[in-house]
């Protein structure tokens, strides 16, 4: 049964030309797959390439000569001396350490800045974003009028390249070049992504989303580019090892427990959630991978059990379809979490051995 009130990206018509299976995500009606299927989808971006509508994502832009600042107390992560066009990763937390959102965050200029954060947490961050930003800054959703497309996977490069040109793509990983030319418009071009290959996503006015969209395809024709859905967007970022907000960390997840201590700087002045970082630190629990090493795969929200005892619960678990194995995350106490160290997961009443290991399943090249 359809859901009330769900919002379409500029590209639903598109989807369902593919074929695209329409689902509710997030408050959006968007494509879990297509007529190839997740797994084929899965391993296009492994070894070619896949297109994703992500125009559900949300874009705030905050603005002024405080900005810096704002940004460094919002955030984990430091956003001191950057350079215009490169981008950076950071939760946001609340005061008791639990995660708001993870985003990312690309600067234009030493005035200008731009969030881009999850679908399903846009107006939760931008009223967040609001109730704590001071002196002179302006913040904005801007998500109305943005368009977001990924492109993914070896042959991405190749690909766009025949409609923007080599020299019009970020050359560093995490960066971003803005006002290109492209389909008849301006877009900005960002060496990001969310599964694990080399790629960019696209960032353009959104009712030009669907131009963009057939270029690419037309321009990925012979080179295996197919579209793809949530559910590949899901299995590929399990398998490279991605956090998923809502799954890997929440309001109740600090970035330590969820293993993003890389993206913490404790030695900033002061954020919002720092001082209850320092108490819970270290964390009494830990995130950790799980392989299967029995038959059965493991899903989210499943009890994890060593020598008996329940030591955490799983917080996303699949069939990786390009490493070929099951595989899960899970948080588990800490003082517990010895990679190598083989657990059981309780699968409905049914206990699947599976062993204790990094959560980063696949890394390219």
């Amino acid at each position: 049964m359809a859901e009330e009130n769900l919002k379409r990206t500029s590209l639903y018509e598109t989807h369902l030309k593919y074929g695209g299976k329409m689902v509710p995500f997030a408050g959006w009606e968007m494509p879990v797959q297509y007529p190839a299927g997740v797994i084929a989808e899965h391993n296009a971006v492994r070894t070619a390439c896949g297109i994703f509508d992500v125009s559900h994502m949300g874009e705030i832009t905050i603005e002024g000569p405080d900005a810096i600042a704002n940004l460094n107390y919002l955030l984990t992560n430091d956003y001191s001396g950057m350079h215009d066009g490169q981008a950076r990763y950071s939760p946001m937390c609340n005061e008791d350490g639990g995660v708001v959102d993870d985003l990312i965050v690309y600067r234009k200029d030493e005035d200008e800045f731009l969030m881009v954060v999850n679908a399903a947490n846009k107006d939760k961050d931008f009223a967040w974003i609001k109730a704590h930003v001071f002196g002179d800054v302006e913040v904005e959703d801007i998500s109305a009028f943005v368009g977001q497309i990924a492109l993914q996977g070896p042959k991405a490069m190749e690909i766009l390249a025949k409609l923007v040109g080599y020299d019009s793509i970020p050359s560093e990983y995490y960066a971003a070049t803005y006002d290109i030319p492209m389909c008849g418009t301006n877009v900005m071009i960002s060496t990001t992504g969310y599964t694990g290959e080399e790629g960019v996503e696209i960032y353009m006015p959104w009712d030009k989303a669907p131009d963009i969209w057939e270029a690419l395809m037309e321009a990925g024709k012979d080179e295996g580019l197919i579209p793809c859905g949530l559910g590949a967007r899901d299995t590929l970022r399990l398998e490279a090892g991605m956090p998923l907000y809502g799954h890997e960390m929440d309001d109740t997840i600090t970035p330590k427990e969820a293993l993003l201590s890389i993206f913490v700087k404790m030695d900033k002045a002061d954020f919002i959630g720092k001082e209850a970082l320092e108490r819970k630190t270290p964390p009494a629990r830990k995130k950790v991978g799980l392989e299967v090493i029995g038959r059965g795969i493991i899903r989210e929200h499943m009890d994890v059990y060593k020598n008996g005892k329940k030591i955490g619960v799983t917080t996303s678990g699949t069939m990786c379809p390009y490493i070929k194995k099951a595989v899960a995350c899970a948080l588990v106490d800490a003082d517990e979490r010895v990679l190598g160290d083989e657990v059981e997961v309780d699968v409905r009443g049914r206990r699947v051995p599976a062993k204790m290991v990094t959560s980063v399943f696949y890394k390219r090249g």
